[in-house]
This record gives C-alpha cells, structure tokens and sequence, in this order.
C-alpha cells in the first residue's frame, strides 16, 4: 500500500497556485489605489475613452474578482500533470478576458447612467433606485442560484474540461469558467454605476461580498442576502439620495 505523505512541501505546491493570483491581484489593487485613490467618486466614465476604460476596467477586474477564482484556478492547475503554472496562466488570462469584453457594455451603461446624472436630481435618483432593484432581483433569481453554485463546486466544471482536446483547452475552460462568473457577478458589478466606478470604498465592500458569495459556507445565503438588501437600497435612495453618488452628484470620497 502506497502512502501519500502531506507536510510542508506538499501544502507549498497545493498554495503555490492561488498564491500567484493573490499576488497579481494585490499588484491590481495597489496599481488602483495609488493612481485613483485621490478621486472621488464620479458619475459615468469618468471621462475615459473606450480604450482607456477598457484598461482601466480590466485592471479593475483582476483586483476584485481573482481573490475568489484562486482555488478554482488552482484547482484546475491540479488537473494537468506539466506545465502548470503557465496553463494555470493561460486559464487565468482567458478568464479575464472575458470579463474585458464585459468592459464593452459596461462602457455603455456607464455612458448612459453619466449621462443620467446630468439630468435633475430627481431622475438621477429614479435611475439609482432601478439599478439598485435590477441588481437586487437579479440576486434572488434561479439564474444566479445556478452560477453561483458552479462557482462554489467547480469539481463538475473541471471533469468537463478534463474532456476538452487539443492545445486549447485552457483558453476553453478559463473562457467557460468567466462566463459563469459573468453570469454570478454583473449585478454586483452593474452596482458600481451607482456608487461610483472608481469608488474604491465600494469596491473593497463588492470585492468581499464576491468572494464571501464563493468561498464561504454559507455564501449562497449571503448572495441572497445582498438581494434584499439592494431592493431595500431601491426604496431608501429616495430619501438619502447620497447612498448613489455615482448618479445624484453628492461626493463621496473614493478612498
């Protein structure tokens, strides 16, 4: 009988992985911090063109999102038997992209709720309630209950992607495994339009609600839980217009 010893060195190569995504996303997030976090919180774009938003976006992602998609990545990079910490890379990179090309409508809503801003203060705080219950619905939802749980127990997802040929197997399942996070994650996002894109106390609080949602045990009734508490924002925005800066103009400091 075969005995698989455990201690230090096995523990450093099951962590290794996840490691190097903490570290990319703390590189993120220092990035983010020492060049917006001066700002305030400002409606719409901020100014931005398309591509520069589009960078912005991207780095954005990373630091909120790969604090919870370490262990799947990891995980992954426990399937493969060479190679690991650059197909773990590939996965990660696909991954990413597409939440970059999530940038593109995020852009436009953007756009358009900057645009709302601008309007009178009453019609921002209309826009303001319908995200905040858009969001908040979405969270209640079977759609969101079944991307969550893929992104909780990802062991199914990794014996399909065991099954996918060729060398574009990575690329395949960190695309596959994004749009999930996609489809578990926008109406957290979609509530940065509201805050504040570069509001980077929201995106502390929405980068925690993220990864407790995938990582916590009882995550799936905290996902739930940020559902009522969205529609409850819908309601009371009416009369603390400053809970959506990003949308009434009232200043809310980024950081």
């Amino acid at each position: 009988m075969v005995r698989v010893s455990g201690g230090p060195a096995l523990a450093r190569h099951r962590t290794a992985p996840a490691g190097l995504l903490l570290v990319a996303a703390a590189a993120a997030w220092v990035w983010l911090v020492t060049r917006w976090g001066g700002m305030e919180a400002m409606p719409g774009t901020m100014g931005l063109n398309p591509p520069l938003f589009l960078g912005m976006w991207t780095l954005m992602v990373a630091a909120m999102m790969l604090p919870a998609t370490a262990p799947v990545a990891a995980l992954y990079a426990r399937t493969v038997t060479a190679h690991r910490a650059s197909r773990m890379a590939v996965f990660t990179a696909a991954y990413v992209l597409v939440w970059a090309a999530a940038g593109l409508p995020a852009y436009a809503l953007s756009e358009g709720l900057g645009r709302a801003s601008s309007l009178p203060p009453q019609a921002g705080t209309w826009v303001a309630a319908a995200v905040f219950a858009v969001s908040g619905v979405y969270q209640l939802t079977p759609l969101k209950d079944r991307c969550l749980v893929k992104c909780r127990s990802p062991l199914g997802m990794m014996l399909r992607y065991g099954s996918y040929p060729g060398p574009s197997r990575d690329l395949r399942a960190g695309a596959h495994h994004g749009v999930f996070c996609l489809g578990c994650c926008w109406s957290l996002m979609a509530l940065l339009a509201v805050f504040g894109v570069m509001n980077l106390w929201a995106m502390v609080v929405l980068t925690a609600v993220i990864t407790i949602e995938k990582l916590a045990p009882a995550g799936q009734v905290v996902a739930r839980g940020v559902g009522i508490a969205s529609i409850a924002l819908a309601v009371a925005v009416f009369w603390a217009p400053g809970l959506a800066p990003g949308l009434t103009g009232d200043g809310m400091a980024g950081m």
